[in-house]
């Protein structure tokens, strides 16, 4: 196989520490959490010393910068287990240093962004959380498929961190999408129709039993088979139609956050049980005079503007 590393990467420092050519092809990524807001400078300095005896292949910087450590095509010393490193690539994740080792949102932008272009690379359309050791392990992927492992698996660890093994499923059905909407090779955004998928639910991919133009033959399927839904491509239930959640309580205040991500959804109440109101905040600075429990997240606020909530695990407080 014909290796190639990520054009992604805006710093390099080749470590020692890796076992040379791969003997297994890549159909996995095991995203770690580094337990520090470390600079790819940092990493690299870290990789460096031979009796560090460790590595990864790239690393996220708190900034979005990209480092690589160990080229693709060699197999670095990051999960504690020789068979899994083979087969992965290896990310470390800039994170705080206590529990729940939360990354901030940049960061995780770029990690969706890192395993679209991963998958792509490496001929992959779809990247699979199945949420369990025992089966993860015991699966083989088909060709066009790349499968989620963590570090806790193979180690005595809380790596990657609660914060980032909670959003897996995410993880892996924002890559998914991505990968479902784009063209591979040159990167560009490609025109598609629009597609309607019936799964039990989006981030379960592996439930699907149809894709459909047509919205009616969609529903059709969706009849057919009991606890199936219909969505659309940005992962909206089109079908049935949802009905309006209970009310989660929730508290006045008033701050202000940070948004550094484009593309951070607005929803009509405070959970990705509510539906989107098809906006995004953009990049800025917003006041949240709301906050409430909601599933999906740690926390949700309510935008001053009256446009929706947003999950407060993208938003940096001020």
């Amino acid at each position: 196989m014909a290796y190639t590393n990520s054009s992604l990467v805006s710093y390099t420092k080749l470590s020692p520490n890796h076992s040379g050519h791969r003997t297994h092809s890549i159909d996995r990524i095991t995203p770690h959490c580094v337990v520090g807001q470390c600079s790819v400078e940092t990493l690299g300095n870290i990789f460096t010393p031979t009796s560090r005896q460790a590595s990864c292949n790239y690393g996220i910087g708190p900034d979005g910068r990209v480092g690589m450590y160990v080229e693709e095509k060699n197999r670095s010393w990051c999960s504690s287990s020789n068979a899994n490193d083979q087969r992965a690539v290896t990310i470390e994740c800039a994170s705080d240093t206590k529990h729940p080792y939360t990354m901030n949102s940049t960061v995780y932008a770029i990690l969706i962004k890192l395993c679209v272009d991963i998958c792509k690379r490496n001929g992959k359309k779809k990247l699979i959380w199945l949420g369990d050791k025992n089966k993860t392990l015991n699966y083989s992927p088909k060709s066009d498929e790349m499968v989620l492992t963590v570090h806790r698996w193979f180690a005595n660890k809380s790596c990657p961190g609660d914060w980032l093994y909670a959003r897996l499923g995410d993880l892996a059905a924002k890559v998914t999408a991505e990968l479902s909407g784009t063209t591979s090779g040159s990167g560009s955004t490609a025109p598609t129709t629009q597609m309607y998928r019936v799964r039990k639910s989006w981030s379960d991919a592996k439930s699907q039993i149809g894709a459909y133009k047509v919205l009616d033959n969609a529903k059709k399927k969706a009849d057919e088979n009991s606890g199936y839904k219909v969505f659309d491509a940005s992962g909206n239930v089109v079908y049935p139609a949802a009905s309006t959640p209970a009310l989660t309580p929730s508290k006045d205040t008033s701050y202000k956050v940070q948004v550094s991500i484009a593309n951070l959804n607005i929803r009509k109440g405070p959970g990705t049980n509510y539906d989107r109101t098809g906006q995004f905040t953009g990049k800025g600075i917003f006041t949240i005079v709301q906050e409430s429990k909601g599933a999906g997240a740690t926390l949700w606020g309510k935008l001053k503007s009256g446009s929706g909530w947003i999950s407060l695990d993208f938003a940096k407080k001020l």
